[in-house]
């Protein structure tokens, strides 16, 4: 079958569907079913349209009434409604209530545009052309095709039907919301994990944004657990309904397989991170791995085990709408990849990182640590937006997730993970989503925690490595007055590593967490898992730190306290220039 509809999704291969004319459109089985779904939608609904069917149709039975109307919209699409009821007398009666017909054909229109649309070109394994670009041209032409045709179809049988042409021309996106190139690529696939050599590869992805997805869950709950081993009963799926994003984590490489009923989040991963080129495919094998909406009998619902034997950390999620949330694809790959940075020595950090540059020539790289909702991500936005009147350059390294490593010249340096950012709506500066929306995917944008995916940065900034000049810990929940300034530095590393160790912040709702709750040293991915290392590699880099004159203290964001959720942020980095015009002097 060149296409399924799975849970509001329809999911469909553009070459096998066969639908580059609006003629072949017309006659394609993915158009006969959304017809059929839709009228039993209306039917189910004791809609005033579906009692205008059956009056309009007699004679046809319900299981026919799909396929009539069909044939109606081929007669519309080439000939005025005059020119249908002098061809067959068949469609007398329907074609006499015109207006009717006509709402149908919106209702339909809309039914159709509701659903998330997907389409996929597979290219040939091993092609000749998997490095060039005319399979790229191929597959931008096939989604420009798809809503040209859609269109053309919705406003031409329209107007053959009212014998009128519209005021108004709406460009809406009426093809596919998101698509992608999919190659299979040979890998080095470990003893155990055969199942995943048919699932193809992402080469490329299409975003038809602005986009706007409902995921049933719009935060993440507990926390990532390690299992002892994998049995062959949990690796089992039919590769024909999965699909891989292979992705640049950092410097490591990740191939994230998930499940079609989770296409829309796993697709999302092209504003999140780089994907990975070709050569870090083909005949190797991935640093981390993550399998997303598994049917098997997983121990629990999101578990990871570290394969020694393979050398990579596998992820596993189970297929559940509990899970249908964006964070878990997100966090889980970055648990694995902390878990990975500690065995090579670096220290991998939940926070934020920014080169500032000010107009006075006054420049530090800023790295600001702190869990979800403590204001990271918010302070940014607070700095692009004194950008014009202070600053002529801000390069954002990372925004949530990144790592500390020493550098050729013995400085601590920052390395991000993500190209993108995926932030809380209700917490940026007002305007910011409306003037990134060309660009941005939204998600479950009516509920609480609200989210925005969106690029920031590119991939060559995350893994250049920017010396440290400043480490603060956002605290999220103290006021500012005489003993606690926006900004306040610590003397020692003694003195400076509990504080980071607690992790205390406000639980702002992104997850299941409410009040003053503490996190070890604010990241519970990978930190926690591998506490014993951690603790040895935060004990090297906070002497390094203080040693090579980083200054490390934290940083007030007041983003936990009511009323201050954009006043918090702004002050605070109205603090952080103060700090940065001193730095240099």
């Amino acid at each position: 079958m060149p296409y399924v509809i799975t849970r509001k999704k329809v999911i469909f291969d553009y070459a096998g569907l066969d639908c580059d004319t609006p003629e072949k459109l017309l006659r394609s089985p993915l158009f006969l079913e959304i017809v059929e779904r839709f009228i039993e939608r209306l039917a189910s609904r004791g809609s005033s349209l579906f009692a205008f069917l059956v009056d309009g149709l007699p004679g046809t039975r319900r299981d026919e009434m799909a396929g009539s109307l069909v044939n109606l919209f081929r007669l519309l699409s080439g000939h005025t409604a005059q020119e249908v009821d002098a061809m067959s007398k068949d469609y007398r009666h329907i074609l006499k209530k015109a207006e009717h017909l006509h709402e149908f054909i919106e209702e339909l229109y809309n039914f159709w545009r509701r659903l998330e649309r997907f389409i996929y070109i597979e290219s040939p394994r091993r092609s000749p052309y998997a490095k060039s670009s005319i399979h790229h041209a191929q597959f931008i032409k096939a989604n420009d095709e798809l809503k040209n045709n859609v269109l053309y179809l919705y406003r031409r049988v329209g107007e053959n039907l009212l014998g009128k042409n519209p005021r108004v021309y709406r460009q809406l996106p009426a093809g596919a919301n998101m698509g992608m190139l999919l190659e299979k690529v040979d890998w080095n696939c470990p003893e155990g994990f055969e199942a995943l050599r048919d699932v193809p590869f992402i080469r490329l992805s299409l975003i038809e944004p602005p986009l706007i997805l409902y995921p049933e869950m719009n935060k993440r709950k507990g926390a990532f657990e390690e299992i002892e081993g994998v049995t062959a009963d949990m690796i089992q799926l039919d590769p024909r309904e999965w699909f891989c994003f292979p992705a640049k984590v950092g410097t490591l490489t990740a191939f994230i397989y998930f499940h079609q009923d989770f296409i829309s989040l796993g697709l999302s991963l092209s504003n999140l991170f780089e994907i990975a080129d070709f050569d870090d495919i083909e005949g190797l094998r991935p640093d981390i791995m993550l399998l997303f909406g598994l049917k098997t009998a997983l121990p629990r619902g999101t578990v990871f085990y570290e394969d020694r034997g393979a050398g990579m950390l596998i992820g596993m999620i189970a297929h559940s709408e509990d899970v249908d949330y964006f964070g878990y694809f997100k966090k889980m790959t970055l648990t694995l990849h902390n878990i990975v940075m500690l065995k090579q020595g670096a220290l991998p950090v939940h926070g934020a990182m920014v080169y500032i540059r000010l107009k006075d020539g006054s420049d530090a790289n800023v790295v600001i640590i702190g869990d979800s909702g403590a204001g990271k991500s918010e302070t940014l936005e607070a700095l692009r937006v004194l950008a014009e009147e202070h600053i002529c350059e801000m390069r954002i390294i990372f925004d949530d997730m990144g790592s500390l490593g020493i550098n050729s010249q013995g400085r601590v340096a920052g390395y991000g993970t993500e190209i993108g950012a995926f932030v809380r709506l209700d917490d940026l500066q007002a305007g910011y989503a409306y003037e990134e929306i060309d660009r941005s995917i939204f998600m479950n944008p009516d509920k609480g925690n609200a989210r925005l995916i969106v690029p920031i940065t590119r991939y060559s900034h995350i893994i250049k490595g920017y010396p440290v000049d400043m480490v603060l810990y956002a605290n999220n929940y103290e006021q500012i007055d005489g003993d606690h300034p926006a900004i306040q530095f610590f003397s020692s590393h003694e003195e400076a590593v509990p504080v980071f160790r607690s992790g205390a912040r406000f639980a702002k709702g992104t997850t299941d967490e409410k009040g003053i709750v503490h996190t070890y040293f604010a990241n519970p991915f990978g930190a926690p898992q591998r506490r014993e290392l951690h603790e040895k590699v935060v004990a090297e880099y906070f002497k390094k730190m203080f040693e090579t004159g980083v200054k490390v203290g934290q940083i007030r964001t007041r983003l936990g306290i009511e009323g201050f959720e954009q006043k918090g942020p702004f002050a605070a980095s109205k603090a952080l220039f103060e700090i940065i015009k001193r730095l240099r002097s």
